[in-house]
């Protein structure tokens, strides 16, 4: 059986039969159809053109980055701080902060922030010219100038004042009743001399009348001679007034020689002996010295030089009187 070939034959251009013209309305039907389809048609770069040059040029893998961290503000406010607000965000802080506690921003430039009260011993007087407190992350500086020598100067010689002070505080109060105290006369209750001239004994000295004196009997400088007087009662005496030569008056100053260097030994009540040394003037009437001494019971004057010293002068003294406070500072 002879199998049947069934694939459809192509005529060839001289098979063909010859084709009608077509009408001019098929024509332009065709035209537009081929516009739309056209218009449909995604278009497709050449192969065989140019290559276009990405926008991101590839990259070799690299190791993988962290994710940053991001800082969160926080969402409430503690109550307890409270204060002048920021000049950036207006939240409270306290007046001693130098930077802002939710934006970080410097309080510097605020204007209505008022000084923190601070305690009382940083109100004293070493606590006033304190330096302002550094910022954070700042290291204050050594204090190693020539200031800071003066302050522990200054601090060391206060100390010592002040225990000097505490362990003298009986001689200070004395010292002030004695400053403002009224005086009053007070008299030996014995007198005493290493030596004296005729009718002129110790007592002349200390018996208020300035036309009379004592003299040790020598001329010369008279020196080491000494007049004592003694007290029954341990005294405090202020002041000591001494009448040089033979009267107060000035025409006898010439007529006899005059002290000039005294040594005043004094002994007190325990058995305690001191000397206070006391410079007189060349001149006529009483000179008044600070003594200034407590719980005294004899005082011992004993000359070392003398004005206007001759063979026929001796050194005189008219008078020597002794003060205490007087008994109304007592009431």
């Amino acid at each position: 059986m002879e199998e049947t070939d069934t694939t459809p034959t192509i005529p060839t251009r001289s098979q063909q039969p010859p084709s009608a013209t077509p009408a001019p309305a098929a024509s332009s039907s065709s035209a537009d159809d081929a516009a739309r389809a056209r218009a449909l048609l995604i278009p497709v770069a050449d192969p065989n053109g140019p290559t276009a040059t990405p926008d991101v040029a590839p990259v070799l893998p690299g190791l993988p980055a962290a994710a940053r961290p991001r800082v969160n503000a926080p969402n409430a406010e503690p109550a307890d701080e409270t204060g002048p607000p920021c000049p950036w965000c207006s939240t409270g802080n306290r007046p001693d902060r130098h930077f802002c506690r939710r934006c970080a921003m410097s309080l510097t430039d605020r204007t209505d922030v008022a000084d923190a009260p601070r305690p009382w011993w940083r109100r004293m007087w070493w606590g006033a010219g304190e330096r302002p407190a550094p910022w954070a992350g700042d290291r204050p500086g050594l204090r190693r100038g020539i200031g800071q020598i003066f302050r522990w100067i200054a601090g060391a010689l206060a100390l010592g004042l002040l225990v000097f002070g505490l362990f003298n505080i009986d001689t200070a109060w004395n010292a002030t009743r004695d400053h403002f105290a009224k005086r009053a006369q007070v008299s030996p209750d014995s007198m005493a001399a290493s030596r004296s001239f005729k009718d002129h004994d110790p007592q002349k000295a200390f018996d208020k009348i300035s036309n009379s004196w004592w003299g040790p009997g020598i001329s010369g400088t008279a020196e080491d001679e000494w007049i004592e007087a003694r007290f029954s009662e341990p005294t405090r005496l202020l002041d000591l007034m001494i009448t040089s030569g033979i009267s107060a008056r000035s025409t006898d100053l010439t007529e006899a020689a005059l002290p000039h260097r005294i040594d005043a030994v004094v002994t007190k009540a325990d058995g305690t002996k001191f000397t206070r040394h006391i410079v007189l003037d060349q001149m006529s009437g009483a000179q008044r010295r600070k003594f200034r001494v407590g719980e005294v019971t004899n005082v011992r004057f004993i000359i070392r030089s003398a004005y206007g010293v001759s063979d026929d002068k001796q050194v005189s003294i008219a008078e020597i009187e002794f003060f205490r406070r007087s008994s109304s500072n007592d009431g």
